[in-house]
């Protein structure tokens, strides 16, 4: 069965400005986003459903304050490790992973983290080994670009 997912989506100029305009503020009023694409609030609200529908816009998310919640130490930890779903599912419950992957190359997981300083990193790091982590390459995040 063919899904949704399996066909790419066509989308236009404006559609593009009105996705990277959403990146950066997905709560924009629609008579806003209208101004800045120079349509009106019912045709980018119009264009906003189907990107949604289409499943171009996966959904819209908060951006959190790590460093207001305490954590102060952002690191991109690469892993090399055996891949199970209890791995995954473990992953998905912990607050202080930002996002994880299977990649390929040197490492099996790639994970960005937000810890509570250099004891949060530690404490990280060992919950991997004893996850499965063999080996562990850790750089710390000194500014972010994007």
């Amino acid at each position: 069965m063919r899904t949704m997912a399996d066909e790419t989506v066509s989308i236009d100029k404006i559609d593009r400005e009105i996705l990277s305009i959403l990146q950066t503020d997905g709560r924009i009023a629609w008579q806003t986003l209208g101004d800045r694409v120079h349509l009106s609030p019912n045709a980018v609200a119009e264009r906003v459903r189907r990107l949604t529908r289409t499943g171009v816009i996966k959904g819209f998310r908060a951006e959190i304050n790590q460093a207001a919640l305490g954590r102060t130490l952002e690191a991109v930890i690469d892993a090399r490790m055996p891949h199970t779903q209890g791995f995954d599912d473990a992953v998905m419950k912990r607050d202080d992973v930002l996002w994880a992957a299977h990649v390929t190359g040197e490492s099996d997981v790639t994970l960005a983290v937000a810890c509570n300083g250099t004891a949060g990193l530690d404490a990280l790091l060992k919950w991997l080994q004893r996850e499965g982590a063999t080996e562990t390459h850790t750089d710390v995040v000194l500014s972010k670009i994007r």
